[in-house]
């Protein structure tokens, strides 16, 4: 027991070690070998450096803004670390080291770990970002959508057609259309014990299969810089979505102007690099535009996503807003559509919406198809939004 003992001692103090980090060297010894290593690498980018009179600066000891050094370290950290660490400390690297010009150079975009959070940094880089970059960025772009279409597009596939078909469903159906288990639970008052079966006065089917469009889909998203992973996780989404014969999706990006990207959804990486990160907000606008989109407000929904942060006419854009769930319009407002969960966004207005029966909530890309299934199924939005919240 005394050798299982001093192992578990040793490891303690190792992992002490490495969270102290080189401060801790009198008291509990030197890192080795690996954790050397390791240690160096977080040193670089969360320990302070000296100056020449031995104050603490805020600058990472050891990457500064040298290129060279940077390449190395992320390559470091590749090595040592899981993907979602190097991610966050990657995320840490721009903010703390203002390495954001760093990602200008090809080099840097091939030495990173790409994730939703580097394609928005990119994306907000658009406009400056210099031609022999661009094919290095689209290329770190296209890896993170294609990911994300594999974590989503089956899941949206399913939910959506399954909800089109249930809300198709009929009541004097063809034998072949009959959906059983509905027809049973819809006749379980019938049941007759002395024969023990149930005898349906009214049968539940499935209304036949169609290429018909049954559904209008407008994704309106707000491209503020605070809703950079919204906007990459929307624009895959949209794409998905308008892969789906059944449905008519449009896709409207907006700041203080509106862009309308439907017919780039083809390809999600050039609606991506046909946003814009940053900039005003005019809520009112967009939603404008957007209901110029909508010709059958009754098989129609309209997702906007955005803070509700509004530069433009608060008043007009409730008023819209009512006027379009009044015309039978699903309306639902989504603060964000990304895994971090909530952000900050403008309480007033929220409540506003939701005084208008409009749910307004931070849905994560796991339970958007859920979402977009109850609305199509014209379920109780504010119930959902309400059980999501409480998960």
């Amino acid at each position: 027991m005394t050798g299982i003992d001093d192992a578990a001692r040793r490891e303690r103090l190792r992992r002490w070690r490495m969270v102290l980090g080189g401060p801790a060297d009198e008291s509990l010894g030197e890192a080795q070998d690996r954790d050397s290593r390791m240690d160096a690498a977080l040193a670089a980018l969360y320990d302070g450096a000296e100056d020449a009179d031995g104050r603490r600066t805020s600058r990472g000891a050891g990457l500064g803004g040298s290129a060279p050094k940077v390449a190395r370290w992320l390559g470091d950290i590749r090595e040592y670390f899981p993907s979602t660490v190097v991610q966050v400390m990657q995320a840490d690297a721009i903010e703390r080291l203002d390495l954001t010009r760093l990602l200008l150079e090809p080099e840097m975009l091939a030495a990173v770990e790409p994730d939703v959070h580097l394609v928005g940094t990119l994306l907000s880089l658009n406009g400056v970002m210099p031609a022999h970059t661009k094919d290095a960025a689209r290329q770190v772009v296209r890896k993170v959508v294609t990911e994300l279409e594999e974590r989503i597009s089956q899941k949206t596939r399913a939910a959506v057609s399954g909800a089109l078909n249930r809300a198709a469903r009929i009541n004097r159906p063809r034998l072949t259309d009959i959906d059983w288990d509905r027809t049973i639970r819809a006749n379980l008052k019938h049941y007759q014990p002395e024969h023990r079966t149930v005898i349906p006065e009214r049968l539940v089917g499935y209304g036949r299969r169609t290429t018909a469009i049954q559904r209008d889909v407008v994704l309106c998203v707000d491209q503020s810089g605070s809703m950079a992973a919204s906007v990459v996780f929307s624009g895959v989404f949209a794409a998905v979505l308008a892969s789906m014969r059944s449905l008519k999706t449009s896709l409207v990006v907006f700041d203080t102007a509106v862009v309308d990207l439907t017919d780039q959804l083809a390809d999600p990486v050039e609606v991506l690099f046909g946003t814009q990160l940053g900039g005003g907000t005019d809520i009112n606008r967009a939603i404008g535009y957007g209901q110029q989109l909508i010709t059958r407000p009754r098989d129609s929904i309209f997702v906007l996503i955005s803070d509700l942060y509004e530069g433009g006419v608060r008043e007009q854009m409730l008023r819209r807003v009512a006027e379009m769930t009044t015309a039978g319009v699903q309306v639902v407002v989504l603060l964000a559509l990304s895994d971090e969960g909530a952000p900050a966004y403008d309480h007033e207005n929220a409540a506003a919406l939701a005084a208008l029966g409009v749910p307004a909530f931070a849905c994560t890309p796991d339970a958007f198809p859920d979402l977009m299934a109850a609305a199509i199924e014209r379920r109780d939005l504010m119930g959902f939004a309400q059980r999501f919240a409480e998960r």
